[in-house]
């Protein structure tokens, strides 16, 4: 093991059901990373009857054998007291509860009698609880807990003949969550997981070869990393299984409220709405059960309505919201001129507010005036268009009676036309592009363009999204948005870690953005958040400059776009990290707040004219030696000059995903959908129609004629995702084009 390895010395460990199957990979794995293990089997059979001791101590022997510690338990888990209180009298004290015990009683649910049903709750529900609540004070006592429930696939999604096992496994669950929101301020992380996995359980649902190949020793690794210190994450369910991980969420359908002015609500107008309401097209993924009750509370806030009121995008119905939206008015208005006078001193600010340094030498030329090449940086462009969008210009746009106190900035997009000046007046014209219905709220398209004198410098897309304010009956999606792009599915090329410090949100506000949420803590508590956060904008010129230095060496002349979609707040002093990738001349990126894990900015990419080629570290193998690549290139020299044929004919986007001894090799997308049409290396920018998967080697079997697509689908050798269909056109494409 490396010198990163997860350790447990000084922990103590109990696992339940440890004489066998999963159980015992816990607890050997556990001892073999330093951890004192109690080893709990009662030694009975799958059906909770009978006991012996011999499981537990064979395990026991087995930790002991290799130089750990472990002491074994024979009791039954309805004995919650006694287990933990052998790990206190072996050890002195207990940290981690991995609840795994369990017994079956299959019948279909006709069959099922009282005790079958009792059993399987006081073994898995119940046993669970009283471990645990055994276990709890102590750790809070300590400050530090780690808990496992033990969940299955057939209680999150039913299982025939497992109607009693099905609802305790679910009931777990549950037990799991509230368990996470109580011991929270304790340090106490609770978390389940639903294993797939080769045991004397699933023996009676599973064939013989499959069990085989779904070792134990599969689903342990999850397992320590959740009880690991330094492991954060709590009130989270995982499917694992054959050296999978997976996590679970929930996810709801806006719906529709079917309550009207003065009329009963009845069953016929459910049946009239269903299917606004069974449409999860841009679903809720509610999280708390404040999350869930909110839409409650919204609805009874409101005035009762002749027509009855909606979340569904598509509904006619009065919008939740005190906001109300008239696109036919509103898209198209052009909004008061702004104009931005500044000097040398506001570049310099700007640079401070988004983490620029005199320590780094790279930095002065965006810090002292008197440097020979002094610039600003690339993203100040947004500052010096903002006052388009924070002026309060949209509030005297006919049709746009919305509410300013629930808007939030979605997205942004920048294009620089010329290097900005390092100071004069900038004069912006901006003007509604467009709007969005997406049912929870709109979204409105702000284009600004901003001029220095008759010259256009930049333009920007600010993307506005109003809580609350849709159900007007708009369109959800728009052909002039800017959009974002997922990176590549390989390690990112470059990452770079850069902290924020607890003035960074104080200091960037200097630059024009006066709004309280980012430095009164009580105006962000209103907002529901613990404290000020920082200005989604400052974490996007942190990203901006990253990708300026490492791959345009901060040469401003090469910026050319970026496009964000601010995804989690981030909060002063936390640090970032941006992950990036380059594909040609685009660098698509992320940021991370490091400190949580969380995505802050994401869908997000950097065009340049040219790039630097000084990536500091490599990805998987990719791009080289591939004879796919020759072909692509090939296409894509008859795409320009065919293109326009091609796109009449095809109308369609698809991406290339080329392995190389088993790994992810190159991506290329030939998109003939667009203009006329166009073949790059990377993921598709906007959405594929279809996908397609395999190896360089079988590629050039398919094009050469000697692999036919249909067995190479049914071998397994080429994986198609999205619209099959659209692969009969490709194939053409392929045959008549890429004739080398």
């Amino acid at each position: 093991m490396d010198s990163q390895a997860l350790r447990f010395d000084g922990r103590v460990v109990l696992v339940t059901g440890a004489g066998g199957g999963l159980g015992r990979t816990y607890a050997l794995a556990f001892a073999e990373r330093g951890a004192s293990v109690i080893v709990n089997d009662l030694g009975g059979d799958i059906k909770g009857e009978g006991k012996s001791s011999s499981a537990a101590d064979k395990v026991v022997e087995e930790i002991r054998a290799k130089g750990g510690k472990a002491v074994a338990n024979y009791d039954s888990v309805e004995a919650g007291e006694k287990l933990v209180q052998t790990a206190l009298d072996a050890f002195g004290r207990i940290d981690i509860v991995v609840n795994n015990a369990g017994i079956l009683r299959d019948r279909s649910f006709a069959r099922i009698s009282d005790a079958d049903w009792d059993i399987i709750h006081r073994v898995h529900l119940k046993g669970a609880f009283l471990i645990t609540r055994a276990a709890w004070n102590h750790m809070k006592n300590q400050k530090f807990g780690r808990i496992i429930m033990t969940s299955s696939a057939a209680g999150i999604y039913g299982n025939f003949g497992q109607a009693n096992y099905s609802a305790a496994k679910l009931g777990l669950v549950g037990l799991s969550n509230t368990l996470a929101i109580e011991g929270t301020k304790y340090n106490i992380h609770s978390n389940c997981i639903a294993p797939t996995a080769g045991s004397r359980l699933t023996q009676t649902v599973m064939p013989q070869d499959l069990l085989d190949a779904l070792k134990p020793e599969y689903v342990t690794p999850l397992v320590l990393w959740l009880c690991h210190e330094s492991c954060q994450e709590t009130g989270s369910l995982f499917e694992v299984g054959a050296g999978w991980v997976g996590k679970l969420r929930w996810e709801r359908s806006l719906g529709a409220i079917i309550r009207q002015k003065n009329r009963p609500m009845t069953p016929e107008a459910v049946r009239d709405e269903w299917a606004k309401i069974s449409d999860f097209d841009n679903a809720d993924k509610p999280q708390t059960i404040q999350d869930s009750i909110n839409p409650l509370y919204q609805v009874l806030s409101q005035t009762d309505s002749e027509k009855g009121m909606s979340m569904n995008p598509t509904s006619q119905g009065t919008s939740l919201s005190t906001s109300s939206i008239d696109p036919v008015k509103a898209i198209g208005q052009k909004l008061p001129l702004t104009t931005y006078t500044y000097s040398h001193l506001e570049p310099i600010l700007y640079a401070l507010g988004v983490g620029m340094s005199t320590r780094d030498p790279d930095h002065l030329k965006f810090l002292y005036e008197g440097s020979e090449d002094f610039s600003c940086l690339p993203s100040f462009g947004v500052i010096v268009s903002q006052a388009a969008f924070m002026s309060g210009g949209l509030a005297s746009v006919p049709g746009l009676n919305i509410d300013f106190t629930r808007v939030l900035h979605g997205e942004q997009y920048l294009e620089i036309y010329k290097p900005l000046p390092t100071s004069g007046e900038m004069t912006s014209h901006a003007t509604v592009a467009d709007i969005m219905d997406k049912g929870s709220g709109a979204i409105i398209l702000l284009d600004v363009h901003t001029y220095h004198g008759v010259d256009l410098v930049c333009y920007n897309q600010f993307s506005v999204f109003v809580v609350g304010a849709g159900g007007f009956g708009g369109k959800r999606s728009s052909s002039k948005a800017k959009a974002t792009a997922n990176p590549p599915s390989r390690p990112p090329d470059v990452v770079v870690t850069d902290a924020t410090n607890a003035d960074q949100a104080a200091l960037y506000r200097l630059s024009g953005d006066w709004n309280p949420l980012h430095i009164d803590p009580s105006f962000a508590a209103m907002g529901g958040f613990e404290k000020p956060i920082l200005h989604g904008l400052c974490s996007f010129g942190f990203s901006a400059r990253h990708v300026l230095k490492h791959f345009a060496n901060n040469d401003v002349t090469k910026f050319k776009a970026i496009k964000v979609r601010f995804a989690k707040p981030v909060l002063p002093g936390q640090t970032l990290q941006t992950e990036m990738w380059k594909e040609g001349n685009r660098i698509f990126l992320q940021t991370k707040v490091k400190d949580t894990g969380e995505i802050a900015i994401a869908g997000a990419y950097v065009d340049l004219t040219s790039t630097e080629n000084n990536l500091e570290s490599k990805g998987p193998v990719q791009d080289g030696g591939l004879q796919s690549d020759l072909v692509f290139d090939e296409i894509s020299r008859r795409v320009k000059d065919l293109g326009e044929q091609l796109v009449k004919k095809v109308n369609a986007v698809f991406q290339w995903d080329i392995t190389k001894d088993g790994k992810p090799a190159s991506q290329w997308t030939i998109d003939l959908k667009s203009g006329s049409g166009e073949v790059y290396r990377g993921k598709a920018r906007g959405r594929a129609d279809t996908s397609f998967t395999l190896s360089d080697e079988d590629f050039m079997e398919l094009v050469l004629g000697n692999l036919n697509p249909q067995k190479a689908f049914f071998a397994g050798k080429l994986k198609v995702k999205g619209n099959i269909m659209l692969s009969q056109k490709l194939e053409m494409i392929l045959k008549d084009y890429a004739k080398l």
